[in-house]
């Protein structure tokens, strides 16, 4: 079981976030889908959380996969899957055979800064594709907004990020709300979090409704 320090530092505030979004659906089951889910420590720590919530891990990583076999084995979690190999660059068809509309919700933590523009576009329009209609797709991490990075810590780690791969680095929130309008969705809320995070929520829209 690989251990994340900073997956052991937020898990909490993350799963309030989305104990509030998902709270006037928990009379239902729900089906998620987490993207880049790393160690497994934050779906390990969600599932008994949200019951009602059937969770799907996904990493393109096979270390990272095995680890969160390992999590799933460790807490006996009855409503996570087996963690299956999901590159979201790819088009969506290839996201480890998931349906058209048959998530309720899609969770994206720390991806977007590590992933190239076109993982980017790959999150947004197989989200797209897979949300149900008033589906929620969930993002955290740290992000420029209308190209500005702030505070300078926030840009240290925009520099940092960008020296382990150029193609990486935080996306710009306003460039994420047109992808999201390009694939019938538009974004609801951003909630502040600790140390310069935020949660962005966007929901899946009929098209008559993004117009």
């Amino acid at each position: 079981m690989l251990l994340s320090p900073l997956a052991e530092r937020n898990w909490e505030d993350l799963c309030l976030v989305l104990e509030d979004v998902l709270d006037d659906q928990s009379h239902r089951q729900l089906f998620a889908l987490e993207l880049g889910s790393g160690t497994g420590q934050h779906v390990i720590r969600f599932a008994p959380k949200m019951p009602f919530v059937t969770w799907q891990p996904s990493d393109i990583n096979e270390e990272s996969r095995e680890s969160i076999k390992a999590y799933i084995a460790a807490t006996h979690a009855k409503n996570v899957l087996q963690p299956v190999h999901l590159d979201a660059s790819e088009p969506w068809e290839k996201w480890a055979g998931l349906l058209s509309k048959s998530c309720d919700v899609i969770v994206a933590i720390n991806l977007l800064q590590y992933s190239s523009f076109k993982t980017a576009q790959g999150v947004f329009n197989g989200a797209g594709k897979i949300l149900r209609q008033n589906g929620l797709l969930i993002t955290y991490g740290m992000y420029a907004i209308n190209g500005i990075i702030t505070p300078s810590c926030n840009e240290q780690m925009d520099a940092d990020i960008r020296q382990k791969n150029p193609e990486w680095g935080l996306p710009d929130i306003d460039v994420l709300r047109q992808l999201a309008y390009g694939n019938e969705m538009r974004m609801e809320r951003i909630i502040e979090m600790e140390e310069f995070y935020k949660c962005l929520i966007f929901r899946k829209l009929e098209k008559n409704q993004t117009a």
